[in-house]
C-alpha cells in the first residue's frame, strides 16, 4: 500500500520540522509539496526534505499568492494517484497533524485495515490551544483540545469549530476544494469506530506567526478577485482587525493557562509531543518557547473581550437589519402582488362591463330590426 500526503506550504518554518518527522513516523511514504513562494526558510527545509531516501518526496514551486490552494492541492492529489500510485491521498496543511484516535496505532496501520470501497471520508480537525507565546511551533505548549462551544466560541471571537476534512483514495481525477475539506470522490462506506482518525490543529502557533500568517492570507484573498469570502470569514475578520491594530488583543482571547484550560472546556491531548518524542524528532525537548507575560496576557485579553463584544453587537444590529429589509422586501411583495390582482380584477371587471354592454346593444339592435319589420308589414 502506498500512502501519499499532500502540503501548499508558505512561511512555516516554525512547524515543519516536527510536521516532516511526525508524518514520516506515522508512515507516509510519498510527499507531494508545492512551495509557495516562501520567505522565512521554509524553501531550504522542504529542499533538505526531499533529499531523504526512505521517503519520496515531490517537490514543486509555485509563486503567485491569490489563494489558488483549490487547484493547486487538485493537481498534486491528481498526481500521488497517477505518478506515485498512492492507494490513499491526505490533503495536509503544515499546522495539520492527522492521528489514530486509537493511539496505540500509526496512520499507516489504520489505512493499511481500511476498505477501499469507502472511498471518501471526512476526518474531523480539532484545535489545539494553550499558553500565548511571542514565537516557537508550539507543539508541547499547545496541548489543550479546544472544546469550547459555538458560542463560547464566539465570545472569544472565533466564528466555530474547524470545518473537518476530506481524506480519499487515489483517484488520477480527483478535485480537491479550496481548503481540504472535500474532494469529489464519493463516500462507499462508513469507516469503522476503532479505525477512527482525528486531525489535531495548531493555528495559533505564536503572535510572530498568526500575524503574519493574516497578513499574507488577506493580501491573497484581494489579488484573486475569482474569491468571493463572506465578510464574516474568519481570514477576513482577523484581517481587518490587524489593518486596525487590534488582532493581536483579539488573538489573545483563543489561549488559556493550565489552570483555565482545566475549569473549562478543554481537555489534554499530548498526542503530537508523545508522537515525536517516540520518533526521536529534535523538534522537541528543545528551547521553551517564549511566552507572553501573563499581565500582558490579562492586558490584552481584557482589550480583546471588549473588541469581540463590539464586534458581535455590530453583527447583531447587522441581522437585525438585515431582517428588516426582508421583511420590508417580503411586504413590498405582498404590496405588489395585490396591486396585480386588483389591476387584473379591475381589467377583469372592466372587461365583463365592456361585453354585458355589447350583449346589450346587440338585444336593443334586435329588438329595433324587429320593430322595424312589423312597422313595414302593416
Amino acid at each position: 500500500m502506498i500512502l501519499a500526503v499532500t502540503l501548499m506550504v508558505r512561511d512555516e518554518a516554525d512547524v515543519l520540522p516536527a510536521w516532516f518527522d511526525h508524518h514520516v513516523a506515522q508512515g507516509f511514504d510519498v510527499f507531494v509539496i508545492t512551495d509557495n513562494g516562501s520567505t522565512d526558510g521554509t524553501a531550504d527545509l522542504v529542499r533538505a526534505f526531499a533529499e531523504r531516501t526512505d521517503v519520496v518526496v515531490d517537490l514543486r514551486h509555485d509563486p503567485v499568492h491569490r489563494k489558488q490552494q483549490g487547484t493547486v492541492v487538485t493537481g498534486m492529489a491528481r498526481d500521488a494517484a497517477s505518478v506515485h500510485h498512492a492507494d490513499w491521498v491526505v490533503n495536509a496543511d503544515a499546522d495539520e497533524f492527522i492521528l489514530p484516535v486509537d493511539r496505540s496505532r500509526t496512520v499507516r496501520q489504520v489505512f493499511e485495515q481500511l476498505d477501499p470501497a469507502i472511498g471518501a471520508f471526512f476526518v474531523p480537525v480539532v484545535n489545539l490551544t494553550g499558553r500565548m507565546a511571542k514565537s516557537g511551533a508550539g507543539v508541547e505548549r499547545l496541548h489543550w483540545r479546544d472544546e469550547r462551544t459555538a458560542e463560547e466560541l464566539r465570545a472569544a471571537g472565533l466564528v466555530a469549530p474547524p470545518t473537518p476534512n476530506t481524506v480519499h483514495v487515489g483517484d488520477p481525477e480527483v478535485t480537491v476544494v479550496q481548503g481540504n475539506h472535500r474532494a469529489s470522490v464519493a463516500n462507499g462506506a462508513p469507516v469503522p469506530d476503532d479505525l477512527a482518525l482525528e486531525v489535531l490543529h495548531l493555528p495559533w502557533r505564536s503572535w510572530k506567526q498568526y500575524e503574519h500568517r493574516v497578513e499574507v492570507s488577506g493580501r491573497a484573498y484581494e489579488a484573486n478577485p475569482d474569491l468571493t469570502p463572506s465578510p464574516r470569514h474568519h481570514g477576513m475578520i482577523d484581517y481587518r482587525r490587524l489593518q486596525d491594530g487590534l488582532l493581536q488583543a483579539a488573538f489573545s482571547l483563543r489561549f488559556v493557562t493550565d489552570d483555565e484550560a482545566e475549569a473549562g472546556s478543554f481537555r489534554r491531548d499530548n498526542g503530537i509531543a508523545d508522537g515525536l518524542r517516540r520518533a526521536g524528532s529534535p523538534a522537541v525537548d528543545g528551547e521553551p518557547d517564549p511566552l507572553v507575560a501573563p499581565a500582558e496576557v490579562r492586558r490584552l485579553q481584557a482589550l480583546g473581550r471588549s473588541i469581540v463584544s463590539r464586534d458581535l453587537r455590530i453583527e447583531d444590529l447587522e441581522d437585525a437589519l438585515a431582517a428588516e429589509r426582508a421583511t420590508a422586501d417580503t411586504l413590498r411583495s405582498a404590496v405588489q402582488f395585490e396591486r396585480t390582482r386588483a389591476d387584473t380584477f379591475q381589467r377583469d371587471l372592466q372587461g365583463e362591463l365592456d361585453r354585458m354592454r355589447a350583449r346589450r346593444v346587440v338585444r336593443l339592435a334586435d329588438r329595433a330590426g324587429t320593430i322595424a319589420r312589423r312597422i313595414r308589414h302593416r
